[in-house]
């Protein structure tokens, strides 16, 4: 669903409005501030919400991850990508490893390094 973005002429906030593309044409937003109904709409970047599904779908999209085996660099951006979009926080272990890989760094390299790393389990064991 699209974010709209609008100033309000009566207290002078911002506000971000959901609205379908069928409620655009025919909605009359109020202000959620002041509850005044006096919004113009601001000419601003695109935003639109999309559902935890189908950001992970993006995300899992077989040109995204082509070569993530072969390329280090490729896989520590795709483990901040998935973190983001999926709005955890990685952890500082998994950060490490992110940062590591992102440098070049090997992945046996950073788990000879890291031993306890695939111990808990909690990386779903080894990396070969």
């Amino acid at each position: 669903m699209p974010i709209y973005e609008y100033i309000c002429r009566s207290c002078g906030r911002r506000a971000r409005i959901y609205l379908s593309y069928d409620e655009y044409d025919h909605a009359t937003p109020a202000c959620p501030h002041c509850g005044r109904a006096d919004l113009k709409r601001r000419v601003g970047r695109v935003t639109v919400a999309r559902s935890e599904e189908t950001r992970l779908d993006d995300l899992m999209a077989s040109d995204s991850l082509d070569g993530l085996e072969d390329d280090p660099r490729a896989m520590g951006r795709f483990m901040r990508e998935m973190s983001r979009e999926m709005g955890e926080d990685m952890g500082d272990e998994l950060a490490e490893v992110a940062g590591r890989l992102e440098k070049g760094e090997s992945m046996e390299l950073i788990e000879r390094s890291m031993p306890d790393l695939n111990s808990t389990g909690e990386f779903g064991g080894d990396f070969d």
